[in-house]
């Protein structure tokens, strides 16, 4: 692909995983690279950029350094485009960043697209319908968990502990998700269900805590948001699946860590993205 030699560059500097000194890295690495930060926006007191704005400013690669919500948002607000997204390692975990890149730095994904590394993708997205997931779709009960994660990355005790307790009583007492089609996984369900999407189809990990200690064990590996770690069933990979409350309750969502409600029924399906990204994994550069 032709090198992009101008670009938009989207932060969020509210946000709790910013790093200023890391900001400044990637500014001066673009410099570096002769890429032409034409300009900056400082989400959310900015708007995110849309495709008519975009397209009015001759701009056709939009760079973004934040963590998966803000991502979401972006490029599920850019479907449509003609141009370009480059993801970089903004956030937190930084799950899309690594499935597009690998677990490298932003400069070091930059200094890649500079050189012609990067090639433009539609890479496979997690479909409900209350949006895509690009990184990860949660359900059920156990996404409490993630205000814990939320209150321990902001500094706030008090928050962690009160949503610690309550995170307890809804993995333990919150009514179960089951996936009923095709029908896997225990029969009475599982506080937690995640999907995200690999290749062209979605890996699927139910959740359980039969003691005190795995719940325990499960809520420190939610809030460090490594779920690998915390106690569970890979119940394979999908390209499409249907999941039920046990109780015919709405479903307590999670969009690439953004909260979300589901019906008591609910169908989940790997389509394509609907913009393209650009990637670097496994690259090399151009002659």
């Amino acid at each position: 692909m032709n090198i992009p030699r101008k670009t938009w560059l989207v932060v969020n500097p509210d946000s709790g995983s910013y790093d200023r000194a890391a900001f400044d890295a990637l500014c001066d690495c673009c410099t570096d690279q002769a890429i032409d930060l034409d300009r900056v926006i400082r989400f959310p007191k900015e708007d995110l950029p849309s495709a008519d704005e975009l397209d009015a400013a001759g701009i056709d690669l939009v760079t973004i350094f934040t963590g998966d919500g803000t991502i979401n948002a972006l490029v599920t607000g850019l479907y449509g485009w003609g141009g370009s997204v480059l993801i970089l390692p903004g956030g937190t975990m930084n799950l899309l960043s690594i499935r597009l890149h690998g677990d490298v730095s932003a400069e070091e994904i930059v200094c890649r697209v500079a050189s012609g590394q990067a090639r433009a993708e539609r890479p496979a997205v997690v479909r409900s319908g209350k949006g895509d997931a690009l990184a990860g779709l949660m359900v059920g009960p156990g996404t409490a968990w993630n205000d814990v994660r939320e209150a321990m990355r902001q500094g706030d005790i008090l928050a962690m502990a009160g949503g610690a307790a309550e995170a307890l009583g809804e993995s333990t007492g919150g009514t179960r998700v089951r996936v009923v089609d095709p029908a896997i996984g225990k029969e009475e369900g599982y506080p937690l269900i995640v999907m995200t999407p690999e290749g062209e189809k979605m890996s699927v990990a139910a959740y359980h805590s039969e003691t005190v200690g795995e719940y325990a064990q499960q809520g420190v590996a939610l809030v460090k948001r490594d779920f690998r770690e915390g106690p569970h069933d890979d119940l394979g990979t999908f390209e499409a699946m249907t999941m039920d409350s046990a109780a015919n309750e709405p479903l307590k969502a999670l969009i690439d860590g953004e909260p979300a409600t589901l019906p008591a029924r609910a169908r989940f399906a790997i389509v394509p993205c609907e913009v393209d990204l650009l990637v670097t994994a496994g690259a090399t550069p151009d002659d």
